[in-house]
């Protein structure tokens, strides 16, 4: 099938959200992406980024621009036309049924507020009826959690999640690779990250290779 469903939320990180769907483009995946309305502000703070909430057209536009000047590392090609984005308050769209066919849902980065919509079943956006369709079809869901400290309800919430079939992957990169830059910490999770969902990827050293 080759399509997977990206949603960036509201947590601090959306540089791994991009980096992932860079990556996951530029290997000819298709990507159903979503933003939260907060993702909207937070990509805005800490990339720079003027998205507008549910203006699917020229997000799309500016997503691509945005992608082709920093793509990870070893990606020469951005397979843009295989970007479909969706209102994060569509629950139409195709990718809100259990009839569309993809390998699952990758949230990254994913805040806290969406980990207990999808814990406790409400499906009140997008987001969350997109991971309930990843849970109860049994497809993959990879959440990526950016908070510190947990507390017991975030804890509980994503032992919920777990149980139910999804995998936790949260933000934290590692120091063993010698990283040298920011792009090598954020390169390790995003890394990680697809790894967990089982795509094939060199975006970071693994223990005891060889570091270039």
């Amino acid at each position: 099938m080759r399509a997977i469903t990206i949603a960036i939320t509201g947590a601090s990180g959306s540089i791994y959200g991009f980096k992932a769907l860079g990556f996951l483009l530029s290997e000819g995946y298709t990507v159903d992406l979503i933003f939260s309305e907060t993702a909207n502000k937070v990509i805005s703070i800490e990339l720079g980024l003027n998205l507008e909430f549910n203006s699917v057209q020229k997000n799309k536009k500016t997503i691509v621009e945005y992608l082709s000047e920093s793509l990870p590392k070893g990606v020469n090609k951005l397979n843009a036309e295989k970007l479909n984005l969706w209102e994060v308050d569509n629950l139409a769209a195709k990718v809100a049924s259990g009839s569309y066919r993809n390998e699952g849902m990758i949230i990254i980065p994913c805040s806290m507020g969406t980990i207990g919509r999808i814990a406790n079943g409400t499906s009140e956006d997008l987001i969350s009826r997109c991971a309930d369709v990843c849970l109860k079809e049994k497809s993959k869901l990879v959440i990526v959690p950016r908070e510190t400290p947990f507390n017991s309800i975030h804890l509980r919430n994503m032992l919920t999640i777990s149980e139910s079939g999804g995998m936790i992957v949260p933000a934290m990169p590692a120091f063993y690779h010698k990283p040298k830059s920011m792009d090598d910490l954020v390169n390790f999770v995003v890394g990680k990250t697809l790894d967990a969902f089982g795509v094939d990827n060199q975006l970071f050293t693994r223990w005891l290779e060889k570091n270039s």
